[in-house]
């Protein structure tokens, strides 16, 4: 897992690993906050970190880490929380295997302060989106979101709040998929079971995935 910051969704599936319903191994955080408190929720050996501020350039910093990352040989890089833009070499290496959890219902509101952005469009519905990381900011496809509904005296800081349980939820469901080889990506479109998501899944209350109604 790529983090920057406090790594609560991966306390959340550390936590569905140990209640068994996700059957997967945390092989490594890796981050570009060598502060950051998401490294700390997992033994020592199988933390990364270098402070990216200090590296020469981009693709210095990104070529370490795709070799960090290679080193440990996971099935699945999942970007939870990692502030840092990905250069293209970094996500051409990883292709199909690269995924991002961001809080706006893709594509609304891509990049950051998504929060606040939703509220100043005046949108009555905020989420969460898994999606398949390509070179163009949050482009890829989407596999999955959730929705929440903006209240009347909602602001940035209790909207973040409201969604952050939901998107706990969003994660670990994905990450089930993944883990039992459901997910895929051809052709720039999302695969479930061998077939493209035309549209992504919805996460309903009870924290089932399923396929929007037509």
């Amino acid at each position: 897992m790529l983090a920057s910051g406090g790594g609560s969704n991966l306390q959340a599936l550390l936590d569905a690993i140990g209640r068994g319903d996700l059957p997967a191994e945390i092989v490594g955080v890796f981050s570009d906050r060598p502060a950051a408190p998401a490294l700390l929720r997992v033994p020592e050996v199988l933390r990364w970190s270098v402070d990216a501020r200090v590296q020469p350039d981009r693709a210095h910093f990104d070529s370490m880490l795709a070799e960090a990352v290679t080193g440990v040989q996971p099935d699945w890089i999942i970007c939870a929380g990692y502030m840092r833009i990905l250069g293209d070499a970094f996500v051409v290496r990883f292709r199909g295997r690269l995924i991002n959890i961001h809080p706006s219902l893709l594509p609304r509101h891509r990049g950051l302060r998504t929060h606040a952005r939703a509220l100043a469009a005046r949108d009555t519905l905020h989420g969460a989106s898994m999606h398949f990381v390509i070179p163009e900011l949050d482009a890829g496809s989407v596999i999955a979101q959730v929705e929440i509904p903006i209240l009347h005296d909602d602001s940035a800081q209790s909207l973040a709040a409201r969604l952050l349980p939901r998107e706990h939820t969003l994660m670990v469901a994905v990450a089930q998929l993944l883990t039992a080889g459901r997910l895929s990506e051809h052709d720039g479109k999302a695969h479930l079971d061998g077939h493209a998501l035309f549209r992504p899944m919805r996460l309903d209350l009870h924290g089932t995935l399923a396929l929007p109604s037509q």
